[in-house]
């Protein structure tokens, strides 16, 4: 068999089926005739077969050689065809996106598999970040845009709601407290807290623990929500997150007086500003994708 990187096997193959001549093939294909002898030589080898009759006068196509001549034309004709379509289409565009890195996983996944999927699709280069990070990068215009908390006071970024959640207790569903959907702080002085470290509302949940003499010990302190998520699920503690982070294994309440939410969306750099108008695949997905139904 012919390996891919003999194919210029082939070209020194068809210059002397041409030509007739293994000199004015080698002018043609731009090598020494020692050299196109010796590639004629090992195609022969690769094939068992004689693909040349020579004598001093002339060279000419054994049968083999005549019967191989027409497949060695449709491959380089096809390969050559492979190359000019190849070269017509242009490439996808790059798109640079910020996550904030409390955005779920699982949401994060359900859209670029659902952006993949799209016809004409952006080749995808995702940054994680905190929301200071993204910021810089949106400013510096390092990215063309971010999945990100929203805030105000940033009116040099354009920014596009997509929807709202609040802060939950999660805790294991075999929990004791699951099922319920109102949980009173107090109820949470034994309890072990799986403490995220990058949370927005870390300082606010301290302090409703502590206006309620509540001092919970904790089981983890991370900045990783997979972590915080599989401890969740083992009952080793609970914690408090965005309700987007529900899933199998866990339950979800809301806290008395904890009424603490965030705003996600996406916010445009002053170089993807014209996407929020324009739009594009990955903006219509997030939009499909992220908005709730």
């Amino acid at each position: 068999m012919i390996s891919i990187m003999d194919g210029y096997l082939l070209r020194y193959f068809l210059a002397v089926a041409e030509a007739g001549n293994f000199s004015r093939a080698a002018g043609q294909v731009n090598v020494t005739q020692p050299t196109l002898s010796a590639g004629i030589a090992k195609l022969e080898a690769q094939l068992g077969q004689r693909l040349f009759e020579r004598d001093r006068k002339r060279v000419a196509l054994t049968q083999a050689g005549s019967r191989f001549l027409k497949h060695a034309q449709r491959i380089v004709a096809e390969y050559e065809l492979a190359l000019r379509e190849i070269s017509a289409t242009p490439p996808a565009p790059k798109l640079r996106v910020g996550v904030l890195s409390t955005f779920p996983s699982a949401r994060l996944e359900a859209l670029a598999r659902a952006h993949r999927a799209r016809p004409g699709a952006e080749t995808l280069e995702f940054l994680d970040g905190s929301e200071r990070e993204l910021k810089t990068w949106l400013e510096d215009e390092r990215i063309e845009l971010a999945v990100t908390q929203l805030r105000p006071g940033t009116p040099h970024l354009a920014q596009e709601g997509l929807y709202s959640e609040a802060y939950v207790l999660v805790m294991a569903a075999s929990h004791r407290l699951a099922g319920r959907e109102l949980v009173l702080g107090e109820e949470l002085a034994e309890e072990a807290m799986i403490i995220r470290r990058h949370c927005e509302v870390l300082a606010a949940t301290s302090q409703y623990f502590t206006q309620r003499g509540v001092r919970p010990g904790f089981a983890l302190k991370t900045t990783n929500d997979d972590k915080a998520l599989a401890l969740v699920r083992a009952g080793l503690g609970v914690t408090v997150m965005p309700e987007s982070f529900k899933g199998p294994g866990i339950a979800l309440a809301r806290m008395r007086d904890f009424d603490h939410q965030r705003d996600i969306g996406l916010v445009y750099s002053a170089r993807g500003r014209p996407l929020a108008v324009g739009g594009g695949v990955f903006v219509e997905t997030a939009r499909r994708v992220l908005v709730p139904g």
